[in-house]
């Protein structure tokens, strides 16, 4: 048996319960991207609609323009609430591998000085680097305004955001990439400490007024607190395949092959090549799509967020042609990033699910309260031993 869990990044379908709380209410991402001018009357997303994108959405509001429910859809379709607190990609993605937190990770201020004292100084004692920055700010803003003076030498470039992160950037001809990974692993390190969820290696290029960030972008992640589904699997004997961050997520806990691809068409290409080829085991391949999130949610573009998930779109047929009867595919999402919203941040969220078996018809599954009904459904699979959630196969 295979089964695959392809995260379209942020694509949340509408306020959670608890959004305001968040800062979030009446946030909903596919509703912004749906409305977008690149989506037109109908969203070109014909291989999602009739799987039950639509439905998915219609579960947890009003059904979305341009996104209608499918009378018949393929794949059984429901929408999950986040158990844990937060709305980060390292909660969500670890909530769907079964691990939930009772406490979020620690966020910074957003206004200068965002870091603590203690943090700046043993981070610049240990690093032998200057910060700059120590501040929450969009990536691209903050290497248009620091960036010429970080290639002056021996500083980079701290800054965070509305969720648990420190990012440090820097020009590659500055800091060499590998140097600036042994900061980042210096400053994960001290950010145990503070219980923050991911340091972040934001390299870029270019000139003034046309910097560019790269591909050498790296997330440390903070070490998880247990097994999640993915070491349940190993011990049963699954093979289990990372492709895109999940590697840097899960800290390649639990992973047997890891791809570490970037952009969501070098990562779909991986998903379709390792599905070409015959699994000599029982096989789950999780894969994070990136690009919806990273270049469109946060820079509150919802044409080129259409567009991403139009390409992911594209490529469903060939997935669906190498699964058999037994395999699985679920597509669902890890928080939203609302490019309607105010801000730049990911917005707290219901996010889809979708359940498709080649061999089955598609089932309404509800809303559920927990995205580690993701985790149960991959135990029940592969029938190994997993205490979380409930599994999609009691419906």
């Amino acid at each position: 048996m295979r089964g695959v869990i392809l995260v379209i990044d942020s694509l949340g379908i509408g306020a959670a319960p608890d959004a305001e709380a968040y800062g979030d209410g009446g946030a909903n991402t596919l509703r912004s991207v749906c409305m977008s001018a690149a989506a037109g009357a109908l969203v070109p997303w014909p291989n999602l609609l009739e799987l039950g994108i639509g439905n998915c959405a219609a579960l947890v509001g009003d059904p979305v323009p341009g996104c209608p429910p499918a009378p018949a859809p393929r794949a059984s379709f429901g929408a999950m609430a986040e158990k844990s607190a937060g709305k980060d990609t390292t909660t969500g993605h670890w909530e769907l591998a079964g691990i939930v937190l009772d406490r979020g990770f620690t966020v910074f201020p957003p206004h200068h000085p965002s870091f603590p004292a203690e943090l700046v100084r043993r981070f610049e004692a240990e690093s032998g680097v200057t910060m700059l920055g120590n501040k929450a700010a969009s990536g691209t803003v903050i290497i248009e305004e620091l960036g010429e003076e970080q290639m002056r030498g021996g500083r980079v470039i701290c800054y965070t955001s509305a969720d648990s992160v420190f990012q440090i950037a820097a020009h590659e001809a500055a800091v060499p990439l590998e140097d600036l990974y042994r900061i980042c692993r210096v400053a994960r390190t001290i950010c145990n400490d503070y219980g923050v969820a991911r340091v972040i290696a934001r390299p870029f290029t270019g000139t003034p007024g046309a910097f560019t960030r790269t591909a050498g972008r790296r997330d440390f992640s903070i070490d998880l607190p247990g097994p999640s589904i993915l070491d349940r699997l190993v011990d049963g004997g699954v093979e289990t395949v990372g492709i895109g961050k999940i590697g840097d997520i899960f800290n390649r806990q639990g992973l047997m092959v890891n791809h570490p691809d970037k952009g969501n068409p070098d990562c779909l290409r991986r998903l379709v090549e390792v599905l070409s080829v015959p699994a000599a085991a029982d096989q789950l391949i999780f894969v994070n799509l990136i690009d919806t999130d990273m270049v469109y949610g946060h820079r509150r573009d919802p044409d080129g967020y259409c567009r991403a998930v139009a390409e992911i779109d594209d490529c469903l047929p060939r997935i669906h042609t190498v699964l058999g009867p037994d395999d699985f595919l679920i597509i669902t999402a890890d928080h939203g990033c609302d490019p309607g919203f105010d801000g730049s941040d990911h917005t707290r969220e219901y996010v889809p699910l979708l359940f498709h078996r080649p061999a089955r018809p598609g089932l309404r599954l509800g809303v559920r309260d927990s995205f580690c009904d993701v985790a149960a459904t991959v135990a029940a699979c592969f029938s190994v031993d997993f205490e979380c959630g409930t599994s999609l196969l009691s419906a």
